[in-house]
């Protein structure tokens, strides 16, 4: 079977780092992986992006055709997206703007890529413009170095904490723009709203990831290895449950934003917040100091030499 021209610009683009001729020579390429809206499977598309005032965007433009394409409606359900671009690859939230921030920065993409207007003339739909950020862009000490398995559990909740605090700013800004501008018709609180949707979507993916690693992998080999943490390990296990059962009550919360109560609204958001970063807590002050003695990533094994 021939090679799918998609699929033929992806090999290249690995075999040189970024690098393609044909319709993309020239312009800037990168490689984006989403989670099927329906079969859960991974996909990747490539497509030409841009970089106005140090973000990073992709047009969902479809070349003009009626209906957004498949990448689009996979982000919407995952946001937790994978990038490559160059010789980088790194986790993303997937954000697709709206409103006056939208055509601002469509107007960008146009000095840049004109063709984009033709291919906005062929539509009556919107082209998204979707903002990809990266991973830890929300965590106030970026990125840490990883030297054990301590270091990675610890970014991985530095990184849910950051997520927890940027979906209470952002429900904040949301009530801010509807107190001032009551009445329907005001295109920032969708925008906001679709924005703590995509960002409540992605702490919730990566809570369950991060939670499912710990229960299938790593709680099972501290039980064994260290049999004084089974308390600890099973209250952590019943916990995780709690917290699946919040991260279910966090999704209809944000669901409800746009008639909820601010009050109780936000007392509802901090009393989850309280919860889940009490049991990140608990966990750390446990965990933290074993799981120091773990090497991460871990050491290959050693392969035997013939005489």
């Amino acid at each position: 079977m021939p090679m799918s021209f998609n699929q033929s610009v992806i090999e290249e683009f690995r075999a040189n780092e970024g690098k393609v001729d044909g319709p993309f020579a020239g312009g800037e390429l990168l490689l984006l992986t989403t989670t099927g809206a329906r079969s859960g499977a991974e996909h990747t598309v490539a497509l030409g992006c841009f970089r106005p005032d140090g973000l990073l965007l992709v047009v969902a433009s479809n070349m003009g055709s009626p209906a957004h394409p498949a990448w689009y409606h996979n982000l919407l359900a995952h946001p937790v997206v994978r990038v490559e671009i160059g010789n980088e690859i790194f986790a993303a939230t997937a954000v697709p703007t709206k409103g006056a921030r939208r055509d601002r920065l469509f107007e960008q993409v146009l000095r840049v890529a004109p063709g984009y207007g033709d291919y906005q003339s062929r539509t009556g739909r919107t082209l998204p413009v979707v903002l990809l950020e990266r991973a830890y862009s929300q965590a106030q000490d970026g990125p840490r170095e990883v030297a054990n398995l301590a270091d990675r559990v610890l970014e991985a909740h530095t990184w849910l904490r950051a997520q927890l605090r940027h979906i209470r700013a952002e429900a904040e800004a949301h009530f801010a723009v509807r107190a001032s501008r009551p009445g329907p018709g005001e295109a920032s609180v969708p925008a906001l709203g679709l924005q703590i949707r995509q960002h409540c979507l992605t702490f919730c993916e990566g809570l369950r990831h991060h939670h499912t690693g710990e229960d299938e992998h790593i709680f099972p080999a501290l039980a064994k290895h260290h049999p004084q943490l089974r308390e600890v390990l099973d209250r952590l296990g019943e916990e995780h449950r709690t917290v699946a059962r919040i991260r279910g009550e966090l999704l209809t919360l944000l669901g409800g934003i746009a008639t909820a109560d601010p009050r109780r609204f936000t007392a509802e958001l901090d009393r989850m917040a309280r919860e889940l970063t009490a049991h990140l807590d608990y966990e750390e002050a446990w965990l933290l100091p074993v799981l120091a003695r773990i090497p991460f990533p871990p050491a290959a094994p050693a392969q035997a030499t013939g005489s």
